[in-house]
């Protein structure tokens, strides 16, 4: 199986979608922008999956279901949340198929139109807002904290495996408070879980900070995200949190008896990750040789595959190839042993080369004479033999390692991509020529911000949290500006 795979430096996005079909993560379907997630690809958005929940729960939330419908009426109850979503909605206005009498086939049965029409979710901030009014009654009931795991639809019409699909899967908290200090609270808490996981979990290193008023959530006053930079000088949106403040609390009438006996409304948050996720993970890691996955994502940690030439080789490496695989999995390492006669070892160095699998073990007659195996690493590509009562000590230290190094390699990648500048031509020369991060003065205004983008694309990704507030003067316009915020084209 040859790999063929465009390289980035050819056509960056060619390669990216050649790499999500050839490494057998997703496809697209029958369905126009929507996408197949296939078996290898959900292993590792189920990784993803249950390490989140793991986090969310330790943090106090629970998990519920809401449906996937939602009554046109709602969305109306809160103005800038439709107007945020107006554009993408599908919606569904009848619920019977009929014969036509025509010999035109299955058609719409015109007398089967709903008396209310529904949308399918978008995001579910009404539908869950307009539960939370039967659920809250006195600040006893608060803080109620929940998180859904669920499809969304939002109508696109450019799509891109992981990055942006017309369904995609996600998770959505949806919390409500008795002051606006917590919401707060719990909204910037949940963008540092985040930026933990991405972190600690994808090996990906991330900026936090908050949105421009421009960039924010439909309907928040706040919003804090994580941004993550790709190989080809890109911005990814990786998790967003936001505060919601009592829009949606007034909207839907969610109030709250305080022990003082008053009714005061409530203080809102919601914040998401979906399978784009999934995109930055290869886009951050990945090689002209395929998938590169971290340790702690990968469905297969360490794939065994034997080399021989009879019945009677493969029955000696076998017998020592299973024992290393039971050593292994009594460490808590995933391992495959791949003793399939229909391919022959090079193909397979290949397809696990291609897969991201980090620690692939070959074993071939001579080892077992030297008492040997051969062990590769997928992300230096770095080869070596170890004495075979050394393997597990050796691959349990390259679990590590690699999930490091694979994020040391992402920091100074995203070092040499962020510059700062101080004036326009500047920008546009920076970001012409390498793309990335650029730190630059902006004088706060949505219209400079639309400038900049119509003249070059480049949005403002976020006002990191963490710098200086250096003061000094827009690019722009030459006016005043508290600190520097971070610049990108971005997916």
């Amino acid at each position: 199986m040859g790999k063929n795979l465009t390289t980035r430096n050819e056509d960056y996005s060619k390669w990216y979608n050649e790499l999500v079909i050839k490494a057998d993560l997703a496809e697209n379907s029958g369905v126009r922008g929507c996408m197949v997630i296939k078996p290898y690809g959900y292993a590792i958005w189920e990784k993803m999956q249950a390490e989140l929940d793991r986090m969310f729960k330790e943090t106090g939330h629970q998990n519920a279901y809401f449906p996937l419908f939602i009554p046109k009426s709602y969305f109306s109850k809160e103005a800038s949340h439709v107007d945020g979503f107006a554009k993408e909605c599908a919606v569904v206005t009848h619920y019977r198929l009929k014969n036509d009498e025509n010999g035109n086939g299955i058609v719409v049965d015109p007398d089967a139109k709903l008396e209310e029409e529904l949308i399918v979710r978008p995001t579910s901030e009404t539908i869950i807002w307009d539960t939370y009014r039967k659920w809250v009654q006195s600040y006893r009931d608060l803080p109620l904290l929940i998180n859904q795991w669920a499809n969304v639809v939002r109508w696109e019409m450019r799509t891109r495996l992981f990055l942006r699909t017309a369904e995609f899967l996600w998770q959505e908290g949806h919390t409500a408070h008795a002051t606006e200090k917590e919401a707060v609270e719990e909204a910037e808490q949940m963008m540092h879980v985040y930026a933990d996981f991405v972190e600690n979990h994808m090996a990906v290193p991330v900026v936090k900070g908050t949105k421009t008023e421009s960039e924010r959530f439909a309907g928040a006053l706040e919003t804090y995200c994580i941004e993550a930079l790709m190989q080809d000088g890109k911005a990814l949106q990786a998790g967003t949190s936001h505060f919601l403040g009592q829009n949606f609390a007034k909207a839907f009438d969610v109030k709250f008896a305080t022990k003082e006996g008053k009714q005061e409304y409530v203080w809102a948050t919601s914040w998401g990750v979906s399978t784009r996720l999934m995109g930055a993970l290869i886009m951050t890691h990945s090689d002209d040789n395929g998938l590169v996955l971290p340790p702690k994502l990968a469905p297969d940690q360490v794939v065994i595959v034997p080399i021989y030439r009879n019945d009677e080789q493969l029955e000696a490496i076998s017998e020592v190839a299973k024992a290393l695989q039971k050593e292994l999995r009594t460490k808590g390492i995933r391992v495959k042993y791949d003793a399939r006669d229909t391919h022959k070892p090079g193909w397979k160095f290949n397809e696990y080369e291609l897969k991201g699998v980090p620690v692939r073990i070959a074993i071939g007659p001579k080892d077992l004479e030297k008492g040997t195996v051969e062990l590769a690493r997928r992300d230096t590509l770095e080869k070596q033999f170890v004495a075979r009562e050394d393997v597990v000590g050796v691959v349990e230290g390259l679990m590590t390692e690699i999930q490091e190094n694979l994020y040391t390699k992402a920091i100074a990648h995203r070092a040499e991509h962020t510059t700062k500048v101080d004036s326009y031509d500047a920008f546009k020369q920076v970001l012409e020529d390498k793309g990335g991060f650029i730190s630059a003065h902006w004088d706060g205004t949505t219209a400079t911000e639309e400038q900049i983008k119509n003249e070059t694309k480049a949005t403002i990704r976020c006002i990191p949290l963490d710098d200086d507030n250096e003061a000094g003067s827009c690019m722009v316009t030459g006016k005043p500006s508290k600190r520097r915020v971070l610049f990108a084209k971005a997916y």
